[in-house]
Formats: structure tokens, sequence, C-alpha cells
């Protein structure tokens, strides 16, 4: 045991009246929320790179953290490793995730950073063995490190595009023996910064060809679980490959990998795009690529990914709520993709922060299932389309422009405007919250 979380409990459920700062008030894992436990549904996993890697820093400012890992040894790796999951067990999550860059320190070769990796993964098969914390997913930290400032699969430079996909290989055997449920690509700086040296077809054309080659290589390995993208829009760069779930949608499609590729949709990122969280994770419902989610929110008079942690019941509602229109999380879950800002020093923030969080999610999980089990909100939709269910309704589907313009003269069809009702669904989601 290390002393970074000395004194401080383990978080327990004692419901909405409890004044305890070190208590759970809505997230109680073994409550029955609509057949299953809420553990289940929301199947929490704690962020390795934020909540242990992230020394504080922003746009504007360096280091405000000072943590006694925070060194570049193997020895500071397995401390980081020990600390790491005396927080998963105090706030009993029951998944974790990781980058590589995250939990080894980096080496002076391809070789020496994969000695360093497959070190760590055997601290965590020991410690997943003993404390039950699992593995939602791993990725490969392909942005940080300066030979990543033109990309990785979209780099010009073929040497640098190897290094990735090795890379990449490493930590899909690394997700792999740890029993990882999913594996998640993330492009940071898969986009450019100028056209005048950018070769936007060619670039497209690596990145579909880095995808195909993980996919071929899931399955040569075996691996059982998903394989997820998570959107990124023009952070750091003008633009990205992957902005959206829409736009990942047709990159798929291109390569046809449509059937083989699922989404891991941030919030913060679904608001950088211009949309809200649901509205992304609508789409990849409607397009049957529903995955996972990383669960944040950003301060939306900053125009960057600021990633702090979620409060917004409200919101957490109505992404729930299509989490559970999408059926739930099979292979996903709910990743706390959110830090501290830089000034909370303290080892009580890192825990407090998390229970907030979790409590915000839970309190969200609760009103949306609510909402889905009364059945309003659903009926006044299904009820806005009803008349394409009839019998005209389909007709007017399979019929061409000559066939639809006979009859509207024959039927004389004049339509009126019918309300939308905005205001009277936007007052019915509140009654939940």
């Amino acid at each position: 045991m290390t002393d970074f979380f000395k004194d401080i409990p383990a978080i327990k459920y004692e419901g909405p009246k409890s004044d305890n700062d070190y208590a759970f008030r809505h997230y109680n894992p073994d409550e029955i929320v609509m057949g299953k436990p809420m553990k289940d549904h929301l199947r929490f996993a704690a962020a390795y790179w934020h909540s242990f890697a992230w020394p504080g820093g922003d746009p504007f400012g360096g280091q405000t953290f000072e943590r006694p890992w925070f060194s570049d040894t193997m020895e500071a790796a397995k401390l980081k490793a020990d600390v790491a999951f005396e927080m998963f067990q105090i706030l009993n999550v029951p998944y974790f995730c990781f980058h590589d860059a995250d939990v080894r320190p980096e080496g002076n070769s391809f070789a020496e950073n994969t000695k360093n990796l497959e070190e760590i993964v055997d601290c965590f098969a020991q410690k997943m063995d003993e404390t039950g914390v699992k593995l939602l997913w791993g990725t490969a930290n392909l942005f940080s490190n300066r030979r990543f400032m033109s990309g990785a699969a979209t780099n010009p430079d073929p040497d640098v595009f190897a290094f990735s996909a090795a890379t990449i290989k490493t930590c899909m055997d690394a997700t792999m023996k740890l029993g990882g449920e999913n594996y998640v690509l993330w492009g940071g700086r898969e986009g450019y910064e100028t056209l005048l040296n950018t070769d936007m077809g060619r670039e497209r054309q690596q990145a579909g060809r880095m995808l195909q080659m993980v996919v071929d290589y899931k399955h040569k390995m075996g691996f059982e679980g998903a394989i997820l993208i998570e959107p990124k829009p023009q952070e750091p760069t003008k633009h990205q490959y992957d902005y959206d779930v829409a736009t990942v949608y047709g990159f798929l499609k291109e390569f046809g990998l449509e059937g083989e590729v699922k989404m891991n949709i941030e919030q913060g990122h679904a608001i950088l795009a211009g949309h809200s969280f649901e509205h992304e994770l609508a789409m990849a419902r409607e397009l049957g690529i529903f995955g996972s989610i990383d669960m944040n929110r950003n301060d939306y008079q900053s125009g960057w990914d600021t990633d702090q942690f979620p409060n917004n019941v409200p919101e957490m509602a109505l992404a729930y709520y299509e989490v559970l229109r999408a059926g739930g999380f099979t292979t996903g879950g709910t990743n706390f993709d959110a830090k501290l800002r830089r000034q909370s020093l303290d080892a009580e923030d890192l825990i407090l922060a998390h229970v907030g969080g979790m409590d915000a999610c839970a309190a969200g999980l609760k009103a949306a299932a609510a909402m889905l089990d009364d059945g309003k909100l659903e009926a006044a939709r299904n009820a806005r389309y009803a008349g394409w269910d009839t019998d005209a309704g389909q007709t007017l589907m399979n019929s061409d422009l000559d066939g639809i313009t006979s009859s509207v003269l024959a039927n004389n069809i004049n339509p009126e405007p019918i309300s939308g009702r905005q205001e009277r669904l936007e007052n019915l989601v509140n009654r939940y919250l």
C-alpha cells in the first residue's frame, strides 16, 4: 500500500440525504434499474491518463501537480500502478482504460518501449487478479511524442506509419493479454495544419489501410472484443478524418469496415463538433455502430477540450436515454475521460471528482430509465410519424415522382403545418429529473 490516498475511506452508497462528502448519493451499484443492477448499466471505468499521467498543464501554463511517480522510470511506473489500483478499489470502479505511454516510461527505441510495456502489463495482470478490476479498453498514444507531430497513420513519412502500426500491435497484444473488452483508436493528430503541404487523398488512404490492418490483426489474434474509433473534431488540427460519428461512418463504408468497427463517443468531442452528446449517440445507434462512451464535459465558454468531470444531470439523462434506446452497453461502458482542474492539487480532489461524476451519471441513468419506462416521450415521437406507418405512407415511400404528383392532384393534398410541441416535450423531460 502507498500513502497517497492516506485516510481516504472506501466510497459507499448512503443515499440522497447523506451529507458525507465521501459517499455516493445516487450511485447504488446493486440497485435494479430496468431489470439489471445499476453497475451493469453504467460499467464505470477510470482513465489512467488524466488521473495519473496528466501534470496539470493547459495551453497557457505548465505543470501544477506534483506526484511521487512523476519520473520516467520503471520504478515510478510501478508506483503509479500501485496508486491507480488503490483508487480503483476506493471508488469500486469495475474497469480502467489506458494508453501505452500512460503506463510505461518512454524508451530509446521501439524495442525498449515494448519491453517496458510488457513488464507493466505483467504487473497489471497480477493486480487485476488480486482486485477483480478489469480492463474496459486499451489504446496506443500516437500523438504526444514529437515523432507524431504530422500524424501517425496519416504521416507523410513511411517510417512513422511503420512505427505507429507496430505500436498498435503491441497495444492490441497487451489489451488481449489483460482480457480487455475493447480496443480503441483515437487519432489525436490525424489531420492537417495547412493544405499547402498536405495530400488529403493519400492520407485518407493511409488511415483506411491502417484500420484495415487493425481489423485483420484482431481476427488473426482471436480478439473477441470490439474495435472502436473515437471521433475527434479539429483539435489540434484544422481537419481530422474522424470528425464525428457520421464522418467516421462514411470512412468505414469507404474501406468496407462498417461491420467491423463501432464508436467510442466522447461528450466533449461531440460539443467541439457542433453537436450535442445525445445527437452523436443517437446517430451511432441509428447507424448500428454504437459501442462505448467517454464521459466528461467541456467549459462552454472555452474553445478547447477541457475534459471536466460531468455534473450536469439533465445532459446525462438525455445521453443515457440514447444509450438505453441502443440496448445498453455490451462490451462498452462509461469511461471517465475527465481530469481535475489544474488548481485541484490534492489526492482528495481526485477521489471526489470521480464520486461526483459517478453520482451525476447514476442520477441521469435513473431519469433516463424512468422516461423510457413511462413511454410518454416515445409515444409522442411515434405519434408524430404515425402517418408513415399507414398503407398510404408506405405506398408513398415506394412510389416515384410521377405517381406522387398524380396522387397529390387526385386527392387535392394541401397540408397544414402540425406543431412539433417542443416545449411540451421539454417540460415532460424535466418531470423526470
